[in-house]
C-alpha cells in the first residue's frame, strides 16, 4: 500500500512553485522531506505543501531560502505573518515572480552556488526566450544580482561564485540587443561613480535607456566626477544614469556626487539607483538627482525627460 500524499504536480498547482524549484529546495536545502512510493515517486503531505507555501511567501519578500529552509513551521508562520503585514509578498499573489521569472531566478541561484557557469548561462538564455527583455531584466537579472550581492556581503556565498556569476551576467547583458535609436534621439550615459566598482546596475540602466529610444552609452564603472562630466559635455548628453551598489558607506562618495552636479550644470538630468543609493540620499538630494527604486522608475523618468527633450 502506497503512503498517503500528493504527487508533485499537485504541489506545483497549490504552491505556484515550479517542479524544478521544489526539487531544488528539497535536495539542496532540506526544506521538505516527501515520502516515496515503491517506484520512488515523491508524495507531498498537506503539511509539506503548507510549508512550501510559507517558504514561497518569505522568499518573494526577500528572504534567503538557504537561511529559512529548515526553520520550524511555527517560526515560518510568524515570518509569513510579519511579511504579510508589510505587504511585501503581494507580488507573488498576483502572478508575479514565481509564475514569471521565479523559476529561472531560483535555478540561476542554484547554478551560482554550484559554480556552474554553463547552467547559469542556460537559465539566462531560457529566461530570455520565455519572458521577453523587460521581464527578463526586472524579474531575473536584477533580483539575481541583488541576491548574489547580499549573499556575498553576508559571507553566505564564496568569492569565486560571485566572480563567476558577475562574469557570466556581464557577458549575457552585454550581448542583449536593444532597440537602436536614431541620431536625433537624446543621449544618456550610464556609469558608476568613483569607488563603485559593481557595474552591472549601470549596464542594465544603459540597456533600459536604449529600449526607451535613447542613444545610450555605458561608460564602465568607477569614474570620477570630472570624467563623467567631461563625457557628458563631449557627447551632449541629456541624462547621466548612476548605479550605486557597494559600498554603502564610502565617506568620499557624497562629495563626488555634489561635485558631479556642479560640473554637469543644470541642463543634464542626474538619475541614481542601486541597492545602496538610499544610503547617500542627502547627497543625492543636494545633487538634484532623481531617485530610482526600480527599473520601472527609470523607464518612467526617461520617458518624462524624453518628452521634455522633444522640440515644441
Amino acid at each position: 500500500m502506497e503512503p498517503p500524499g500528493h504527487p508533485i504536480k499537485v504541489a506545483v498547482r497549490r504552491t505556484g512553485l515550479s517542479a524544478h524549484v521544489i526539487r531544488v529546495w528539497e535536495k539542496r536545502y532540506g526544506a521538505v522531506v516527501p515520502s516515496r512510493t515503491e517506484t520512488n515517486r515523491r508524495l507531498y503531505s498537506d503539511e509539506d505543501i503548507a510549508r512550501l507555501q510559507c517558504l514561497q511567501q518569505a522568499v518573494q519578500a526577500g528572504q534567503s531560502i538557504g537561511r529559512i529552509a529548515r526553520l520550524p513551521m511555527d517560526e515560518l508562520l510568524k515570518l509569513a505573518e510579519s511579511e504579510a503585514e508589510t505587504g511585501l509578498p503581494s507580488r507573488g499573489r498576483t502572478g508575479g515572480e514565481v509564475e514569471g521569472g521565479g523559476e529561472f531566478l531560483e535555478a540561476a541561484l542554484e547554478a551560482v552556488q554550484g559554480l556552474d557557469a554553463a547552467s547559469l548561462q542556460e537559465q539566462l538564455d531560457r529566461a530570455s526566450v520565455a519572458l521577453g527583455q523587460q521581464a527578463l531584466l526586472e524579474e531575473v537579472v536584477r533580483p539575481l544580482m541583488e541576491r548574489i550581492g547580499r549573499m556575498w556581503q553576508e559571507g553566505a556565498l564564496r568569492v569565486a561564485a560571485e566572480h563567476m556569476a558577475t562574469a557570466v551576467v556581464r557577458s549575457f547583458v552585454g550581448n542583449l540587443r536593444p532597440f537602436q535609436a536614431n541620431g536625433a534621439a537624446p543621449r544618456a550615459l550610464a556609469t558608476t561613480p568613483a569607488g563603485q566598482k559593481h557595474e552591472l546596475g549601470a549596464m542594465l540602466a544603459s540597456l533600459v535607456a536604449a529600449s526607451e529610444g535613447w542613444n545610450a552609452t555605458f561608460l564602465g564603472p568607477d569614474l570620477p566626477a570630472e570624467e563623467i562630466a567631461g563625457a557628458a559635455a563631449g557627447t551632449g548628453a541629456r541624462a547621466v544614469l548612476l548605479s550605486i551598489v557597494y559600498p554603502g558607506d564610502d565617506p568620499r562618495l557624497g562629495g563626488e556626487l555634489v561635485r558631479l552636479r556642479d560640473l554637469l550644470g543644470g541642463e543634464v538630468a542626474l538619475l541614481a539607483g542601486g541597492r545602496s543609493a538610499a544610503q547617500y540620499a542627502p547627497f543625492l538630494e543636494r545633487a538634484g538627482a532623481v531617485p530610482l527604486a526600480t527599473l520601472d522608475d527609470l523607464r518612467d523618468s526617461l520617458r518624462l525627460l524624453r518628452g521634455q527633450a522633444l522640440p515644441g
